[in-house]
């Protein structure tokens, strides 16, 4: 009996949990003020357009510049649908110049460029964002705004659509307020991110000092807060490496060494790979989740003073999200640590999140869907 539930549970997970384990659905919008005209950019992922309005016309699964050339009409009226901008004085005319192809951290993205015309003056800019928002609630938009060499940035989702944004003296605050926002969001739909930390924080309230078979709270307390403390080192750091362009590793490589993390943080849970060293492990494996973290503020091509801004907020909201998730987990596996239930969660559970994470793995790797989003 314990083995079908445990093969339901990881037949579930595998169905659920892959479609959400990569990077989350971002596109790019840039806009800088010029005068009485602004010039625009926007970066959408191919894949989020083939699923929006299928690009893949002879259905192969892999699209070709011919197919996407051949929607590149249908792509700008798409977009451009879901994109207003207005002043105080009314709205602004969009037109589209041209567009190309990119590669972002996470694929390939088509590249939108067009030009704003609005009424003068321009001292603020409303922005009407909804690209997405009828598909997948999770989509967001980043926006770097430039206007006399300052940049400031906004985030939109279904909540956010519609923002407001002054010219001449942006909201800094708003602006970080949003990237901790991001940042908790990030790691709350960062799948992987969580079976890894919970795979290594398993064991926690089992083993107390000189091995006995049950640990105090506080022993428990202090080997989660290892564990935290490693991992948020690790990823802090080469978070801010990759933000900052100092360090850059292809994203098929990192998402793919997340996965194999996820992989070997809940197999040592059933045989001990890292024998009582499962911080050392925590601060290893997160130096690889913090190029995954990375790549949001990558793609957004921030100058260095907003990014700082935007990469302080981001990491400060990861943690916190982090953190809502320790708090959680602790109190109730330290109620739960005595029962049969949590006995076999800890071996099972370990098994169906690796099992999961090795589909991950083959996906990612290779490059395959081997369960449909």
């Amino acid at each position: 009996m314990m083995g079908r539930l445990l093969l339901f549970f990881a037949l579930l997970c595998g169905a659920v949990l892959p479609a959400q384990a990569h990077k989350p659905s971002d596109s790019y919008l840039s806009l800088e003020v010029q005068g009485e005209r602004i010039a625009g950019q926007w970066d959408i992922a191919l894949r989020d357009l083939d699923f929006a309005i299928g690009l893949d016309q002879d259905g192969d699964g892999k699209l070709t510049w011919d197919e996407i050339r051949a929607r590149h009409a249908a792509i700008a009226a798409y977009a451009l649908e879901r994109l207003s901008i207005a002043t105080d004085k009314g709205a602004c005319l969009i037109d589209t110049d041209e567009q190309l192809i990119d590669d972002h951290t996470d694929g390939a993205y088509s590249v939108l460029r067009f030009h704003v015309t609005c009424p003068s003056p321009l001292a603020s800019l409303t922005v009407n964002y909804r690209l997405f928002a009828d598909l997948d609630p999770q989509h967001k938009g980043l926006l770097r705004l430039v206007h006399d060499g300052v940049t400031s940035t906004a985030i939109f989702d279904p909540a956010h659509a519609r923002q407001s944004l002054s010219l001449s003296s942006p909201d800094r605050l708003q602006q970080f307020g949003a990237y901790v926002k991001d940042g908790v969001w990030h790691i709350w739909i960062g799948y992987d991110h969580i079976l890894f930390l919970l795979s290594l924080l398993l064991p926690a309230v089992m083993l107390g000092a000189r091995g006995t078979p049950s640990a105090s709270l506080r022993e428990s307390f202090i080997d989660v807060l290892k564990v935290v403390t490693a991992f948020t080192l690790a990823h802090s750091l080469t978070l801010t490496l990759a933000s900052l362009s100092l360090i850059a590793l292809p994203s098929r490589w990192v998402e793919s060494a997340i996965a194999a993390s996820v992989v070997l943080a809940a197999l040592n849970n059933v045989y001990p790979l890292f024998r009582g060293r499962r911080p050392l492990a925590a601060f290893v494996f997160g130096l690889i989740h913090g190029f995954g973290f990375a790549s949001v503020l990558i793609d957004l091509g921030l100058p260095q003073g907003a990014l700082l801004t935007s990469l302080f907020g981001f990491n400060l909201g990861v943690e916190i999200g982090q953190l809502c998730i320790v708090a959680a987990f602790l109190p109730l596996a330290f109620a739960l640590r005595g029962t049969w239930f949590y006995r076999r969660l800890l071996t099972g559970g370990s098994v169906a999140i690796a099992l999961v994470a090795v589909v991950w793995l083959v996906e990612r790797a290779f490059d395959l869907k081997l369960i449909g989003a």
